[in-house]
């Protein structure tokens, strides 16, 4: 079972029973850009509200990693994008079905990134309740039957679904994967102020070496440079991310955006993650996707008011054009790079594209197989070679760390049946060898 909460694995496990993984993937990040448009079409007028999905999806859904890769953070920005997307349709019209949306959205989120999802949370929660309960709330009958008890019933749905999901992995409905792999791999804590734990013993360097990194990474962190160095190297890897040159522009208006009282919400939401994000010892650019929606919020609102720009002549409604243009043409370029083989852009997040060959190459061979992996002295910790399929047993191909001659044996003995190979998955170019005892030949 994977460490991660249960979203991850539903988005990929449909993909597979559509004939690949990446089909879930694609199909959820679509979600998430139609859901991202509804959202805004609730803020803000519907042209406005396609220009802010039409740039959504051609950065987020097209120009990222998140299409293009197995960790599925599509799905935690369209947990968010339904909260943000169903609040101000039941403050100005109540109703079940809104409702369910947005306590759908939450359930989401607690099962893709909980604590993150819960940062996200609060803004919202503190919201609703000044709403529930102020000067404008509504009537208390309709307030019970129309948001209070739906959000209810499919909080409590989802609460039960997700106990039980964990009581089957862990023993513990209260109990995350998440704890389980930190308790028996972990060694660096995942904030700031905790205390990290002494070094488990590993069955494999690699697995000690790849934990013994993140504890190098959390005690940087416990110093002031430190920390502040972590601390530039995420503003820049998130500006990089969801914004760049190109979305940094509806920027230029924020102060005006920051004035108007309904930009107050997704102002907050996008302060309390930058918060929630600067106590933990490590993260990347997804951690930050709950907020997705409140941030196309503000930038599509900038660029309502770039539009009203006047001097120079015309500028204002020029920026507004060019966008999209621009984005569709950064699309073009790579698909120019792709086709001619030039790389314009780092390896990572690529994956390993040597071992995807060696499957490949596998897929051609009749029987199935068993394959040990070995590295050098320097390996990068970061380019893995072994993972398999959730059913090993009757996978085509299982990969294996390379143990020493007695403990192979018996994994060659458990699998019988299969064709034995070893690979150097630090060889360039990698190279299939038939398994036998005894060192690997170079």
């Amino acid at each position: 079972m994977s460490l991660f909460p249960p979203a991850h694995g539903l988005v990929l496990a449909m993909g597979r029973l559509m004939g690949h993984p990446w089909i879930g993937q694609l199909l959820v990040t679509g979600a998430m850009c139609a859901a991202l448009c509804w959202m805004l079409q609730a803020w803000m007028p519907p042209q406005w509200a396609l220009l802010g999905g039409v740039l959504a999806g051609l950065r987020l859904g097209l120009l990222s990693y998140w299409m293009n890769t197995y960790w599925s953070a599509s799905v935690v920005a369209l947990g968010g994008a339904l909260v943000l997307g169903a609040w101000p349709r039941i403050r100005k019209h109540p109703s079940v079905g809104q409702s369910a949306i947005l306590a759908l959205g939450f359930v989401i989120l607690a099962n893709s990134r909980p604590f993150e999802g819960f940062i996200f949370a609060m803004p919202v929660a503190l919201t609703m309740m000044v709403w529930l309960f102020g000067s404008q709330r509504p009537p208390a009958r309709q307030a019970l039957a129309r948001v209070l008890l739906p959000m209810a019933i499919v909080l409590l749905m989802g609460g039960l679904a997700t106990g039980w999901y964990y009581y089957r992995v862990t023993g513990s409905a209260f109990r995350m994967t998440y704890e389980t792999s930190a308790a028996q791999y972990g060694t660096a804590p995942y904030f700031v102020w905790q205390t990290p734990r002494a070094l488990p013993r590993y069955h494999h360097p690699v697995m000690r070496d790849y934990y013994r990194w993140f504890l190098d990474e959390f005690n940087r962190n416990r110093t002031v440079r430190g920390y502040l160095q972590r601390a530039a190297e995420k503003l820049g890897t998130w500006w990089q991310f969801y914004l760049g040159p190109l979305m940094t522009v509806p920027l230029l208006a924020i102060s005006r955006v920051a004035r108007e009282r309904k930009m107050i919400l997704p102002i907050l939401i996008c302060a309390v993650m930058a918060a929630g994000l600067a106590l933990e010892t490590r993260t990347l650019a997804h951690y930050f996707a709950p907020a997705t929606g409140a941030l196309y919020i503000l930038l599509t609102q900038g660029l309502r008011y770039l539009r009203w720009w006047r001097r120079p002549e015309g500028i204002g409604p020029a920026i507004v054009r060019a966008l999209p243009v621009i984005a569709c043409g950064m699309i073009l370029l790579r698909v120019i790079a792709a086709a001619t083989h030039t790389p314009i852009e780092p390896r990572w997040p690529r994956g390993n594209l040597e071992r995807a060959a060696i499957v490949r190459q596998l897929d051609q061979v009749p029987g199935t197989h068993l394959v040990f992996v070995c590295y050098g002295s320097h390996h990068d910790i970061h380019q893995e070679w072994v993972w398999n399929e959730a059913d090993i047993d009757n996978a085509k191909v299982v990969w294996a760390r390379d143990m020493g001659e007695n403990a192979n044996d018996e994994l060659v003995r458990y699998f019988g049946a299969r064709h034995a190979w070893r690979i150097n998955g630090d060889d360039s170019p990698a190279k299939l060898e038939p398994y036998s005892a005894g060192p690997m030949n170079n």
